[in-house]
């Protein structure tokens, strides 16, 4: 494998850890990713994000599920904009005994988006109550807070698998592949830039080829390569949308082998050429 060089708008890579928030957005001067399941539950106003390489708003009264390996950057909001934030470690969640499409929905490259209204609860009220009891060195009053919060993940991804917009692929993967698609996923978007193969993503999770490439593709609804075709290009929509790179820099940055590949593949992906998807999005500034 041989890596892409240094990036010109680093990514900052934070530590994963249980950490809860409650009041005005914190401040990001560039994107950053880790390995927690993220809720962002917006009260007043509207969080604006560059979500790898998609614009996304999550508005008051909504709340927003992620897994927060995907680079992601809060903009700043012209709105006065108080919420409640959870990350929490993915590996926690993964430790659920959660469902083949609840693990495909929290390992894609897209969020989850939901009314508070599915929460059933007093989300505010609950978050309080979190962050007072998880933050104390009481081990047993951290459980009831931890159920509460698994609780809440489930409500939001049961609302999202009723919406009639749903196109699920997966088919039933088979029993005890959840750790080894996880390793895969993780791989793939902790070296997209570099040029790996599929031979390299199975071997992370230390399977042969063929059986790799089942599993993954059942449990995630895309093969292992689509998965890596869709994170470089996430990574070159930001990239595009970011900062004035030419299109080669642009594609060796984004982890493509060639600038031909790069015009293909984000042709087919995006429907658009990179320049029209520059022209149409770049930020002014």
């Amino acid at each position: 494998m041989s890596g892409a060089g240094p990036l010109p708008h680093p990514v900052d890579v934070t530590g994963s850890e249980l950490w809860l928030h409650r009041g005005t957005p914190p401040t990001m001067v560039r994107p950053h990713r880790h390995d927690d399941l993220e809720v962002n539950l917006v009260l007043r106003g509207r969080l604006d994000y560059l979500f790898g390489g998609d614009r996304l708003s999550v508005t008051a009264g909504q709340v927003a599920v992620f897994w927060a390996a995907t680079p992601h950057h809060l903009l700043p909001s012209p709105e006065q904009t108080e919420g409640c934030w959870l990350h929490l470690p993915l590996g926690t969640a993964l430790g659920w005994n959660l469902t083949d499409t609840d693990v495909a929905r929290l390992l894609s490259l897209t969020p989850v988006i939901a009314p508070q209204s599915c929460l059933g609860h007093d989300a505010v009220v609950l978050f309080g109550t979190w962050i007072r009891e998880l933050g104390g060195s009481d081990a047993a009053a951290r459980i009831p807070a931890l159920l509460e919060i698994q609780a809440m993940i489930s409500r939001v991804l049961r609302y999202d698998e009723r919406q009639p917009d749903r196109h699920d692929q997966q088919q039933p993967a088979p029993e005890g592949t959840l750790n080894s698609v996880t390793a895969m996923a993780r791989f793939i978007v902790e070296n997209f830039r570099d040029s790996i193969t599929i031979g390299d993503i199975a071997a992370a999770a230390h399977l042969n080829r063929s059986h790799a490439a089942m599993i993954f593709s059942r449990s995630l609804g895309l093969s292992p390569g689509r998965y890596l075709a869709r994170r470089r290009i996430a990574e070159a929509q930001r990239l595009l949308i970011t900062t004035g790179l030419a299109m080669i820099d642009v594609a060796h940055a984004s982890g493509f082998s060639s600038q031909s590949s790069f015009y293909e593949q984000f042709t087919r992906l995006c429907g658009t050429s990179p320049g029209d998807y520059r022209r149409r999005h770049q930020r002014p500034g």
